[in-house]
């Protein structure tokens, strides 16, 4: 592989790891309604497993209620179940026979600690996934130059290059789990 095509895909993974981290982060529940708090939620309906979105519209009306509107009224037991039965989310849906209607309680201070662990262990996996991204960047680096392909200073501008990315990452990623972290803890 050439080593300008590695770190141009190592800055592509970085970002691609970062927007992962981020997306995850969504799903984390800080006391406020939010239509990605289900994402993660699948229904059983027309005999498989399908993601929520695929089966409802989910939006929030009000700032402690998400409302689920499925697409096919026969699945509405169905989303009520999935979303109660998801022991991570903790919630306690309610239907009037057209739509789900989910009530996002306050959390609690135990609750909150909770979640910003859950915060801290999700950006660890974001960095070593970063951590994985820069080493094959290196060794591909590495590689090239044991090959001769490219020069002693050549592997060092590139590998600087790889480090530069890898630094701004981590920052991206460092700044997105602190945010969190701090609409989490505040009432």
């Amino acid at each position: 592989m050439d080593p300008n095509q590695a770190v141009k895909e190592a800055q592509t993974k970085f970002a691609q790891a970062v927007t992962h981290f981020q997306d995850t982060l969504k799903s984390l529940r800080t006391g406020r309604a939010s239509a990605s708090l289900l994402d993660g939620v699948t229904v059983e309906a027309y005999g498989q497993q399908m993601p929520l979105i695929q089966v409802a519209t989910v939006n929030a009306p009000e700032a402690q209620l998400l409302q689920i509107t499925p697409f096919d009224p026969s699945n509405l037991q169905a989303i009520a179940t999935a979303i109660r039965n998801n022991q991570a989310l903790g919630l306690n849906p309610s239907d009037d026979g057209r739509v789900v209607r989910v009530p996002i309680p306050p959390l609690t201070e135990e609750r909150r600690r909770e979640l910003a662990k859950q915060v801290g262990s999700k950006q660890e996996d974001c960095m070593v996934s970063l951590r994985n991204v820069r080493h094959e960047a290196m060794d591909a680096i590495d590689r090239a130059k044991k090959d001769k392909q490219i020069g002693e200073d050549d592997a060092k501008r590139l590998g600087g290059q790889v480090d530069e990315e890898m630094s701004r990452a981590r920052a991206d990623a460092e700044a997105a789990a602190k945010t969190k972290e701090q609409e989490i803890m505040s009432l």
